[in-house]
């Protein structure tokens, strides 16, 4: 049983998507929608539209799309019903008590039992951290500075090196193997099990909501791999979540310091800076940025200072930017790591550091210029070219000039000679980009909706065109109903579409709630209100469209029709219907 569909409207309806989705997506207007990079693939062009006015989200890209619960589900991975629990708390709902649905039972049982399996494995690792054989793993903590205090507060615990130990542990505790299968934390075998960490130090890893979902482990002694992680699981998902997030969430900083590893969140915090955080044995992704985005709206990054935190800070900055994030780069040298430096030279030293830190794009030209020998002509100008080009990225006319400023300034550039080189490559760039798009295009992949054959792409935009201009129904129903769809989806649609707009009372959000329950149909649904044929027609040419498509159905209804026919009168009855709209004139009052 779900809720009573008026309370799921009223959830949706009081939480405006585009208010819900900005707070995980850097969206940017354009025209009537907002666009900005899909959450739910890679992209590097902002394909993923959100429309306030139809409350609807999609992307042309990968065909994602539903409305503001579709959206909760599956960013935050839930199902519907807690998908619309975690809406109507944000907007001070109150829902009426409702029983599970065998399904949704079972699915909540299997995620409290994991969730229970995880936090008693922590409970186990952080008691045998204590005994005589987790010793080895307590003096190295101890080794790094860690106080008691410090182990504590992060769980901090030992995994046993008797094999199959964590097993049998958790099997005493009646936990069956259908679902240790599934934790992460066992591997079960026919002829034996094994668990996934083995003489590790281990160290839980904790959603925002402090419920332990995952582990990390450091080998005791020279074993591969020095770090290991959890597996993706039903809790755990690597690239949505971040290392001391539960505790940084709620650091009274405006900023976070993203760091590269456990100890380094794990010293910073023991130093008293309780907003750092790192990604989990992974690099930074454009999901772990939306997270970050939702608690802060600057990042200081914190990374080693050798080769690799360098060029992960390169490969983060881009990252960050496209997030709506603000980034700087703390100089941690003469030491590698947070770490180090606090061990070395203390909390203060690093809280200058970190109020010195780096603007990203000026750092990222000061990386740039050691690529070149500034004191050779020819290298020193490819270096102007260079910054040039980085510094052409900028829309905005004053934060470009800025930087032009900025840039010209700390690497003597004559500023005039920057900012008409800076043009130059701008203009290139953009006429570069008109003729690829015109010329050397290559189509991207379509989604499922889009390889529809021609009569259903026509449903599809006849569709479209309405949720476009509803005013089109009184005209166009004179020759075309509900019946005429083929395709049994569309003729849903076009029966609630049909209604709505009879009855002034056109929802496409409510109607894609419809189809919360089947991933396929409610992309296919999506696409009908995104249609980017039907936005961008100009009047004279949507009018055109529907006349075009409302031939094509009418045309393969009368062929359906035909094949079904069982008489010869039904057949000559097609048959003139058909002839009939061949030349018929089809009037919306358009042209």
């Amino acid at each position: 049983m779900r809720y009573p569909e008026e309370v799921i409207e009223e959830v949706r309806a009081r939480n405006d998507i585009l208010d819900v989705i900005s707070g995980y997506v850097s969206l940017k207007r354009k025209g009537a929608s907002y666009f900005g990079l899909c959450p739910f693939h890679n992209e590097k062009t902002g394909s993923f539209s959100v429309s306030r006015s139809k409350q609807i989200y999609y992307c042309f890209g990968c065909g994602a799309g539903g409305n503001v619960i579709s959206f909760i589900m599956q960013y935050e991975n839930l199902t519907f019903p807690e998908a619309v629990q975690f809406l109507a708390k944000r907007a001070g709902v109150t829902l009426p008590e409702r029983p599970y649905t065998e399904e949704e039972k079972k699915a909540q049982d299997l995620k409290s039992q994991l969730l229970e399996i995880h936090k008693a494995a922590a409970t186990h690792y952080y008691q045998l951290l204590h005994t005589r054989e987790g010793e080895r793993a307590y003096l190295y903590l101890k080794g790094r500075r860690l106080t008691d205090e410090t182990i504590r507060h992060f769980g901090l615990g030992y995994s046993s090196r008797q094999p199959g130990e964590l097993y049998r542990f958790l099997r005493s505790r009646g936990y069956k193997d259908d679902v240790l299968k599934q934790s992460g934390l066992v591997t079960i075998e026919e002829k034996h099990t094994r668990d996934k960490f083995w003489n590790r130090a281990m160290f839980p890893i904790l959603d925002v909501s402090n419920r332990v979902i995952g582990f990390g482990g450091r080998v005791m002694g020279d074993g591969e791999p020095k770090y290991l992680n959890s597996p993706e699981t039903k809790l755990f998902d690597k690239s949505r979540n971040l290392y001391g997030l539960n505790y940084a969430k709620n650091s009274r900083k405006d900023y976070f310091l993203l760091c590269e590893g456990y100890m380094d969140v794990i010293s910073l915090h023991q130093a008293g800076f309780s907003n750092a955080v790192a990604s989990l044995g992974t690099a930074l992704t454009s999901q772990h940025c939306l997270l970050i985005r939702r608690y802060v709206k600057e990042v200081v990054l914190t990374y080693d200072s050798d080769g690799a935190g360098v060029n992960a800070a390169k490969r983060a900055i881009p990252l960050l930017r496209e997030a709506g994030i603000s980034a700087k780069v703390l100089s941690m040298k003469p030491y590698k790591d947070p770490d180090e430096f606090i061990k070395g030279l203390g909390a203060e030293a690093y809280q200058e550091r970190i109020d010195q830190a780096r603007n990203a794009f000026l750092w990222e030209i000061d990386q740039a210029a050691k690529d070149y020998n500034i004191d050779d002509p020819g290298e020193k100008t490819a270096f102007y070219r260079e910054a040039a080009r980085r510094l052409a990225g900028f829309t905005e006319t004053l934060e470009r000039e800025n930087y032009i400023q900025a840039v010209a300034r700390e690497h003597r550039i004559p500023a005039d000679e920057l900012r008409r080189l800076v043009n130059t490559i701008g203009q290139s760039q953009a006429l570069k980009s008109s003729y690829d798009r015109d010329v050397w295009e290559v189509p991207r992949k379509k989604t499922p909706a889009e390889k529809d054959d021609a009569v259903r792409k026509s449903q599809r935009i006849f569709l479209s065109c309405l949720t476009e201009e509803p005013s089109l129904l009184a005209k166009a129903e004179k020759y075309i109903s509900p019946e005429d769809f083929t395709d049994p989806l569309y003729r849903e649609i076009a029966e609630q579409l049909f209604e709505g707009i009879r009855a002034g009372d056109l929802n496409a959000a409510r109607i894609l709630s419809r189809y919360a329950d089947d991933e396929e149909k409610e992309k296919r649904a999506a696409a009908v209100f995104n249609a980017s044929e039907a936005a961008e027609l100009e009047d004279a040419e949507r009018y055109k469209a529907v006349e075009d498509c409302i031939r094509r159905i009418r045309m393969e209804h009368l062929d359906q029709e035909s094949r079904a026919a069982s008489d010869m009168a039904s057949l000559q009855r097609i048959l003139r219907e058909k002839t009939e709209l061949k030349t018929m004139k089809i009037d919306l009052g358009g042209a």
